[in-house]
């Protein structure tokens, strides 16, 4: 099997409970399956077999078990969605980013848009639950071409978006272009306004903003990063992958060649940290604050409950938080400062 920049990450499903869980038991079943992390799409369909028959043999899979594989629109081809179907994977997570071609060649993507909207519709010949990412702040987008990007995924009956304000890491090859202005700064104040917009634009096609930036019709939420929201436990694969029991976090090492090395001498190489209750508290927060629940005050010990609902009365007064039956949620406008204000929240 070739090496790839990837992960895979098995969910279990057993009840969410306050923060910090025990162990994760490898005899628990498991709900989802996601192949992510670089390019999985480029793998055969026998590999994807060899790679979930393991996972089976392996852990008690649920049969309605939610297997989700990351593909570029470029590698999509009907014999490659065919076998991904037969393999057993029932969800699709297409990296789009935009329909417009000036996007695409800034953010140095390798398909173009006539590519993303075909090879979309020839995905959903095999894959009825299909997600795909857009992006909005790019420079030069305007507010008129952002409509028309979240309207062509609305025309296509896309049942998934998550859609992300462009970021640019430091020391990347983008931050150098920009930084000598070869290429065009972020603009924050852009990309505030067509969050708003994309929020006003999916409620009013019946999409469910159900986390910050993920949108579905009803019944094609995420099962995998809901997990991730509720806090289960999961276990992942592959060089860079991180697995996590709800009081410890493990990461593999992230360099592919140090990853083969070390699995080829029996080693899986990786790093780990146990969590104290605090750090529990406030992962529990910064997460739990990104979705529609919100975060369950009750969830929370007496005391830290207290801190918590100290912290929250400015946000309250301001309109950037409402308290629900001891459930803490954004509002629309809060969640421009979703961030910032789990960040406030925090137990020291």
């Amino acid at each position: 099997m070739q090496a790839i920049a990837g992960e895979i990450e098995i969910v279990q499903g057993d009840k969410t409970s306050s923060p910090g869980r025990g162990a994760l038991q490898t005899d628990e079943t498991i709900e989802t399956i996601y192949f992510g992390g670089g390019t999985p799409s480029i793998l055969e369909g026998k590999e994807i077999d060899q790679l979930l028959q393991k996972i089976f043999s392996s852990f008690n899979v649920a049969d309605d078990a939610e297997i989700t594989l990351e593909v570029n629109p470029d590698d999509i081809k009907d014999e490659k969605l065919q076998t991904w179907r037969e393999s057993g994977i029932t969800r699709l997570s297409i990296g789009v980013q935009s329909f417009f071609e000036d996007d695409l060649r800034w953010m140095n993507r390798a398909h173009n848009a006539k590519q993303a909207i075909d090879h979309l519709k020839q995905a959903q010949n095999y894959f009825d639950s299909i997600t795909i990412d857009l992006i909005y702040g790019v420079p030069g987008l305007t507010n008129d071409r952002w409509h028309k990007n979240v309207q062509m995924a609305i025309d296509l009956g896309i049942p998934h978006l998550s859609c992300y304000a462009l970021t640019v890491e430091p020391k990347t090859p983008l931050d150098k272009l920009i930084r000598t202005s070869k290429k065009q700064g972020v603009q924050q104040d852009q990309q505030s306004e067509q969050f708003l917009l994309l929020m006003d634009w999916l409620h009013e096609a019946d999409y469910e903003h159900y986390e910050i930036s993920n949108f579905a019709k009803q019944g094609f939420r995420s099962r995998h990063n809901s997990s991730y929201w509720q806090g289960k436990g999961y276990f992942g694969f592959g060089p860079g992958a991180h697995s996590f029991n709800g009081t410890e976090r493990q990461w593999n090492v992230a360099n592919n060649q140090k990853y083969i090395d070390a699995i080829a001498q029996g080693i899986i190489p990786f790093g780990k940290e146990v969590l104290t209750d605090t750090q529990k508290a406030n992962e529990y927060i910064m997460i739990s604050l990104r979705t529609i629940e919100g975060i369950d005050l009750r969830k929370l010990c007496e005391a830290d409950r207290s801190i918590v609902s100290k912290a929250t009365h400015k946000y309250v007064q301001q309109g950037l938080l409402i308290n629900a039956n001891d459930h803490l949620k954004l509002t629309k406008h809060g969640k421009l400062f979703a961030d910032g204000i789990a960040a406030d929240l925090f137990l020291d």
